[in-house]
């Protein structure tokens, strides 16, 4: 059969929404030719250094030459169980119950079509949101379905419902009481739940609670699972550091996939994450200098004529001067600063810009200066 025989082929990248970065190009242009350089607030992307008992961990793993396990090593799943238990508030998880993934943006997009959804299910995530989660929807084919409260919709043929509490990008937190009545919601339906908690540890206004706490789960993890990642609270971004703790059959149904489609950790980055989980004194310092850029940057926004809605955790600050968002994206790059327009996360975010707390205290300093 030649090349002009050859049956059409549809790419999977049509499903896809156009990438939305790519529009915020000339706007970053603009800023960058601020005589005092850019301040990019945009992507949200960590800029402190490695922690030194991260780095010396994943340092002395490096003469690993065998392949690593998808499942993680005992230490491993040992680390994740036990930060589960002090953090979260877990009670009996085992090894079962835990997985570490290559990064919970991997996790999000290919989730749907590990757990084998196609068309005619449903993805229900939230209607201000992190793209990502519609993206997983429409590579396997699925619906993705929007909400304001999860326990509105209609749950005929809803297989996956994500929650995400810290919110990114609005930072609200959903309370314990919500996640009781949500997580109960989901079970009676036999709707599966992923809750994105990747920003729990950075909470200002509020103490967000994990759906894994016994007080919202009842002390069982059927139905439902959690997601974490180290890349904020530990700066391992480029790590790509990451786990699910949850509902063991879930998790064993995506160990056995994963295990085929060779998704593992590197060796190293497994030692690193061990000695992330394991010390607490780092985080701390790292929620102290967020909350320091955070606390400029809200008072220099708040000044400048902008609201501030929810923002209550997270590494953002949700931020709207009542108008169109691209008009907001404009004015602040004409100041030398890039921020992320809302609709990026929905149409509901259409008159609201994403600021990122993850800049230099330095550059922080400069966007203070530049707003006043």
């Amino acid at each position: 059969m030649s090349a002009a025989e050859s049956p059409a082929v549809t790419p999977v990248s049509a499903r896809l929404p156009v990438f939305p970065w790519d529009r915020l190009e000339p706007y970053k242009a603009t800023a960058a030719a601020h005589l005092d350089g850019i301040v990019d607030l945009s992507v949200g992307t960590p800029v402190d250094p490695v922690p030194e008992l991260i780095r010396a961990a994943l340092v002395g793993a490096a003469d690993t030459p065998g392949y690593p396990t998808v499942w993680g090593t005992p230490e491993l799943r040992d680390a994740l169980t036990g930060w589960c238990g002090r953090r979260l508030g877990a009670r009996d998880l085992a090894h079962r119950n835990v997985q570490p993934v290559v990064g919970s943006k991997e996790l999000v997009a290919w989730l749907p079509t590990q757990l084998g959804l196609g068309p005619g299910d449903r993805v229900a995530y939230p209607r201000l949101a992190y793209p990502t989660y519609e993206v997983g929807a429409r590579l396997c084919g699925a619906e993705p379905v929007v909400y304001d409260d999860p326990t509105a919709l209609d749950p005929a043929g809803l297989k996956l419902l994500w929650l995400n509490s810290p919110s990114n990008p609005t930072g609200r937190v959903l309370d314990q009481e919500e996640l009781t009545r949500i997580v109960a919601w989901a079970r009676r339906h036999g709707v599966l739940l992923f809750s994105d908690e990747c920003y729990l540890e950075l909470g200002w206004e509020a103490d967000p609670v994990s759906v894994l706490h016994p007080e919202v789960c009842g002390g069982s993890y059927e139905g439902i699972v959690a997601v974490h990642s180290l890349s904020k609270r530990s700066n391992l971004a480029g790590y790509r550091a990451a786990f699910v703790a949850g509902d063991a059959e879930v998790l064993g149904e995506l160990l056995r996939i994963r295990k085929h489609g060779g998704m593992m950790t590197p060796a190293p980055v497994q030692a690193a994450t061990v000695a992330a989980l394991g010390d607490d004194a780092h985080v701390t310092a790292q929620r102290a200098r967020y909350a320091a850029r955070r606390t400029a940057l809200r008072g220099a926004l708040e000044a400048h004529g902008f609201r501030i809605e929810h923002s209550e955790a997270s590494l953002y600050l949700w931020a709207t001067r009542d108008e169109p968002c691209w008009d907001t994206v404009a004015h602040l790059a004409a100041l030398g600063v890039l921020v992320a327009p809302g609709d990026f996360y929905g149409e509901a975010g259409a008159r609201f810009v994403r600021v990122a707390l993850t800049a230099t205290d330095e550059r922080i300093e400069a966007a203070v200066e530049r707003l006043g």
